[in-house]
């Protein structure tokens, strides 16, 4: 008899070879009608496969991740078999689950896939998934699935198999379509009643540009019709939010293919907004003692040698800069932390000025694939509101959560309600990309945990999420449509100061090795930006926006009171601006709400004659008629930035 541990806690005992699905009747049937897949020892799994040694166990269905993990993988291989079905002869690379969704690389041949064709795809996926085929996964020698795949004549397959060993391949089976996977799969395609193919791309085959482009086809499936519904529903409303279209929209940002790929151009309004959420960590900074620094754009080559940056990411960074003296090299930044190790040495340290809090906005760059780069999300040059703090060991953990306080702050202030913390831990199988001693790395991650408990945060630990000198807590936030970002991070490091052979006086008088924690509430500047114009839509907070209220005349002959009314509202660091064009007060008022001024402050004869405004708020339309001065006091106080 086996001994399954539940997610409870509970020990159940189970003959040996006694699968999930048997375990999941055993628990209820409600359970068992909806099981998707397994976790056994932290492997999921089919429900069909046995198990035969004691294990921990968790069932999952449609609400968890591994449920869905296992629904969208066997979507993708449902969508390979109507694929085949339709195409004959198309060769097929990966088809991996993604966060929503599926996709799977396939080479067509001469043949194009249009709009009809993915529907011609869905319709036949949906005749293939109401077979309820079972899904069935079957062990092969190397030797058998080299024969299958060179009768079948796929060239990518042949090649996948060639780098496993043999002993670990497995072939599955649903229907008449057969694929090289290692699983996990739903218990048969029955499960699958919602079924979108979303859009079509190229993709070099395995992320190679020298290698051949592949069709890549993204779909998503769902338990239920209505939740396609409700997704596609979101997919259009991601539109309608993209950064990317109001960055241009509201003349935020911009790209220049002469500046080059990746490299964001700040527009005026969208350096005022980057101006005040600057401000708004500088002053939240400066109240936890930070002391701001500034480092250069460039760094000698030795610096990230000593540091390890250039061994982990030269490959995939920018090349190095030659200077006319030989053998001297720079590089463009790729962090601002061997530049504050670097400032931390300028002078002895004492044990009695520890912590040392040094705040940089500094902008770093990446050679992020062409293919890759994407808005402000993914860029070459990005600015980070970077902090690091140097301090002693015993210090770590109090340190650590100050950092979560202020994250949490940034957080409330910009209405991120909706957030998990990830404590992202090293691959405890590849070791090698990392650097530092085993107990450095287990008493960091244990002082992360240790926080994260202590500040009552709801934390998922997730393995190979490390930076490759440190553990960290990343905070995965989600946004107004539910998609999850990860915003803001902390680290505990005991590895850089070794490698910068940083060090302070003890009160024992000896020399002592600092800890450092990086942190960064905001992670970069421009992927913040990014996702909170996708979450508010535009709609940023009063003391947030770029430009807070426009002045909108009636006529030409009311110009000079606008401009008294800016005056006096600029005294009070109010931001606006005055509409003088030859236009009628209606176009003006929706070029204002496109826009998405916060205010609209019309004036004509009356308001001129008593020093008045005529007042609409963005989307909720006319608030009345105030004084000026009442205007002032009412937009100052509601603009206040969140302290």
């Amino acid at each position: 008899m086996l001994k399954i541990t539940l997610p409870d806690g509970s020990v159940r005992e189970f003959p040996s070879g006694v699968t999930g699905m048997e375990i999941a009747k055993s628990i209820s049937e409600g359970l068992a009608r909806n099981a998707l897949s397994i976790e056994v020892n932290g492997e999921i799994r089919d429900l069909s496969r046995t198990i035969t040694t004691d294990a921990s166990i968790k069932i999952f269905t449609w609400n968890d991740a591994g449920g869905k993990y296992a629904f969208w993988h066997s979507s993708a291989h449902l969508f390979a078999e109507a694929l085949e079905a339709l195409y004959p002869g198309v060769k097929f690379g990966i088809g991996p689950p993604i966060d929503n969704g599926f996709y799977y690389d396939v080479d067509l041949g001469d043949r194009e896939l249009g709009e009809e064709g993915l529907q011609a795809i869905e319709k036949k996926m949906a005749e293939l998934a109401k077979v309820a085929s079972p899904f069935l996964r079957k062990d092969v020698t190397k030797q058998e699935a080299l024969e299958y795949f060179t009768a079948k004549g796929d060239p990518y397959k042949l090649e996948l198999i060639n780098d496993l060993q043999d002993g670990t391949i497995t072939f599955y089976q649903q229907g008449n379509f057969t694929d090289l996977c290692r699983g996990p799969h739903l218990p048969n395609t029955g499960f699958i009643k919602a079924i979108k193919l979303l859009n079509v791309a190229g993709a070099y085959w395995r992320g190679n540009e020298k290698n051949k482009m592949l069709t890549r086809i993204y779909g998503i499936t769902f338990p239920k019709a209505k939740e396609l519904e409700e997704y596609l529903h979101l997919l259009e409303e991601a539109k309608k939010r993209d950064h990317r279209k109001l960055g241009k929209e509201l003349e935020l940002f911009a790209f220049s293919e002469k500046v080059g790929m990746g490299l964001p151009l700040w527009l005026p309004k969208g350096a005022a907004l980057r101006e005040r959420l600057e401000q708004f960590m500088r002053r939240a900074q400066v109240k936890a003692g930070y002391d701001p620094v500034v480092t250069p754009h460039i760094g000698g080559k030795s610096l990230y040698v000593t540091s390890g940056h250039y061994e982990k990411y030269g490959k995939d960074s920018f090349q190095p800069i030659a200077t006319p003296d030989v053998g001297e090299e720079f590089l463009l930044k790729p962090m601002n932390c061997p530049h504050h190790c670097e400032i931390y040495k300028v002078r002895p340290r004492s044990y009695r000025e520890l912590p040392v809090r040094l705040a940089e906005f500094g902008t770093v760059y990446r050679y992020e694939q062409s293919g890759e780069l994407h808005g402000l999300t993914r860029v070459r040059g990005f600015t980070q509101d970077d902090a690091h703090i140097f301090c002693r060991p015993d210090q770590v953990k109090d340190e650590f959560k100050k950092v979560i306080d202020l994250v949490l702050h940034v957080f409330t202030a910009l209405g991120f309600e909706n957030y998990t913390a990830q404590v992202s831990l090293r691959d405890p199988n590849d070791k090698k990309k990392y650097i530092g001693a085993d107990e450095l790395w287990d008493r960091a991650e244990r002082e992360i945990q240790e926080a994260a408990d202590e500040k009552g945060l709801k934390t998922v630990a997730v393995q190979g999420e490390a930076a490759f000198y440190g553990p960290k807590l990343d905070f995965m936030v989600k946004d107004a449509l539910g998609r999850s970002w990860q915003l803001g991070t902390i680290q505990v490091d005991y590895n850089l100061p070794n490698r910068f052979e940083l060090e302070y006086i003890g009160a024992d008088n000896q020399r002592h090795r600092p800890v450092m924690i990086h942190r960064a509430p905001f992670g970069s500047l421009e992927r913040f930006v990014a996702v909170l114009i996708e979450h508010c839509a535009g709609n940023f907070p009063l003391w947030l926006a770029p430009e807070q209220l426009a002045i909108l005349p009636i006529s030409e002959k009311f110009n000079d009171y606008a401009r008294e009314v800016l005056s006096e509202l600029k005294l009070k660091d109010v931001r606006g601006f005055v509409d003088d064009r030859d236009e009628k007060i209606g176009r003006k008022i929706r070029d204002a709400e496109v826009s998405k001024t916060p205010y609209m402050l019309i004036v004509g004869e009356k308001e001129a004659g008593a020093k008045q405004v005529s007042v609409r708020k963005h989307g909720q339309g006319d608030l009345g008629t105030l004084s000026l001065g009442d205007f002032i006091e009412k937009i100052t106080a509601d603009a206040a930035m969140p302290i």
